[in-house]
């Protein structure tokens, strides 16, 4: 029982993080967060010649924001 039990923690924790990344990419696409020069929604953009790394970083931590959002929801 156990077993059934973790399975189903795994499952809900699965849909909410893939719940979290469609959020994510949502506002990605909307926005232009994380692309140089984008966003003036609120959201920030992130600076003209910014590396890869940055715009990574930036697409974690909405993604970060958007699981934090869907877990309290």
């Amino acid at each position: 029982m156990a077993e059934s039990t973790n399975t189903t923690q795994d499952n809900a924790k699965n849909n909410q993080d893939e719940i979290a990344l469609e959020m994510m990419k949502f506002i990605a696409v909307q926005t232009g967060y994380g692309k140089a020069g984008g966003a003036t929604t609120g959201f920030g953009a992130i600076k003209v010649g910014a590396s890869a790394d940055q715009h990574a970083d930036a697409l974690i931590e909405l993604f970060q924001r958007c699981r934090k959002t869907v877990k309290e929801g």
